[in-house]
């Protein structure tokens, strides 16, 4: 087994984390199945993380970034803002499509953390994270495009990130990828009249 950084290694096991809990579910995944699946000992999971909890924050971090990652790629400023949100919620969707198994764990991670004592937090957490994350993506388009908004940027945040969580699970459940672009053409339609270009 060659020696990686600690930072390394840590990326490593929770991305063997989200695979294994992915696969056999939150609540079945050890830390023995975890380091087996990153190919490493017992001993280095240890080292890495000093606790379950300390874990499950690193996969929800890391979760997280997936989506964020493909949305702050695609949005850069375009023709008009329905064009540019567009196109962030797009990526966002593709992601889903292609990642239903990831999505799908978030939402166990939520109810997992809800219904362990001393792991409350780390649902917070969760979802103080998406609001963050559309926080960081309104402001990146307010500078950029000269938007003004006529709600305060919290509140937006969150109404986006409750927004596009409600439109993933009802996915999830009833896998309608039809209706996606009308879905789609509607939340435009909202953002645009809560979001104006200068």
């Amino acid at each position: 087994m060659a020696r990686l950084p600690s930072a390394e290694r840590r990326r490593q096991l929770t991305e063997a984390a989200i695979r294994a809990m992915a696969r056999d579910g939150v609540p079945h995944t050890t830390t023995r199945s975890i380091a087996a699946e990153a190919g490493v000992s017992l001993s280095v999971f240890h080292y890495c993380f000093d606790s379950k909890q300390e874990l499950i924050e690193s996969v929800i971090t890391t979760l997280t970034d997936h989506s964020v990652t493909v949305v702050k790629e695609a949005i850069r400023p375009r023709a008009t803002l329905e064009e540019t949100v567009r196109a962030g919620f797009q990526a966002y969707w593709d992601h889903v499509r292609a990642h239903p198994d990831e999505h799908m764990l978030t939402y166990e991670l939520t109810q997992y953390a809800l219904r362990r004592p001393g792991f409350e937090q780390l649902a917070r957490r969760q979802y103080e994270l998406y609001a963050d994350t559309y926080a960081e993506l309104i402001d990146q388009l307010r500078h950029t495009m000269g938007l003004r908004l006529h709600v305060p940027v919290p509140v937006l945040a969150r109404y986006l990130a409750a927004m596009t969580d409600g439109l993933t699970l009802n996915f999830l459940v009833l896998g309608d990828d039809a209706a996606w672009n009308d879905i789609l053409d509607t939340v435009i339609a909202h953002i645009a009249g809560l979001v104006r270009a200068s």
